[in-house]
């Protein structure tokens, strides 16, 4: 065996090992990048979902209380905001306002007690709780994706070339007031 032959080799070997771990890195991002993906698009379902159920809310509750436009109008501008949020930053301020507003909307609620006895409010209460709860848990796996894939990103090697295959971090889906969607809302009879 020729001399020159034994540092070739160990220089292919090396560029085959490079080579690998660069093809299992990459495929392991787009992986990360398909979940994120996918997570966010499972927000958005239960986002949809809940603005959906708003406007017969707000139908049942206008027939005891007509006289709360004030209400009303901000509970219609918080579901358009809900409904037009591009990303994790915009989505979680329209959470914000839209926590806010059906806050405001159950708080009419209290006031008149046949509303609370109407069958039709109780389901869509029922349904925008058990929907508070899908948006949650959503946003845990989607926040549970983008943590795997920053980290992904960010560690060494991987920083090193990540960036320059077109991944980027992604945003968490967070919201300023925590304390304010701990709960989903809800009614005290």
């Amino acid at each position: 065996m020729p001399s020159w032959l034994i540092p070739v080799l160990i220089v292919v070997a090396l560029i085959v090992v490079i080579g690998i771990y660069l093809w299992a890195t990459y495929n392991s991002l787009v992986a990360l990048k398909v979940r994120v993906d996918e997570a966010w698009s499972d927000i958005t379902v239960q986002l949809k979902r809940r603005a959906d159920l708003i406007p017969n809310l707000i139908e049942t509750v206008k027939g005891y209380a007509a006289h709360e436009k004030s209400v009303f109008e901000a509970v219609t501008r918080a579901r358009s905001e809900t409904l037009s949020a591009q990303g994790p930053a915009e989505a979680s301020a329209a959470e914000n306002h839209l926590q806010s507003a059906l806050k405001s909307v159950f708080a009419v609620a209290e006031a008149y007690p046949q509303l609370q006895a109407n069958q039709n409010f109780l389901q869509l209460q029922g349904e925008l709780v058990d929907t508070e709860n899908k948006v949650q848990a959503s946003r845990r796996f989607y926040n549970g994706g983008v943590r795997e894939l920053n980290t992904k990103i960010q560690v060494f090697p991987n920083n090193m070339f990540a960036r320059n295959l077109g991944f980027t971090e992604r945003e968490f889906f967070e919201v300023a007031d925590a304390a304010a969607i701990a709960e989903p809302p809800r009614i005290q009879f």
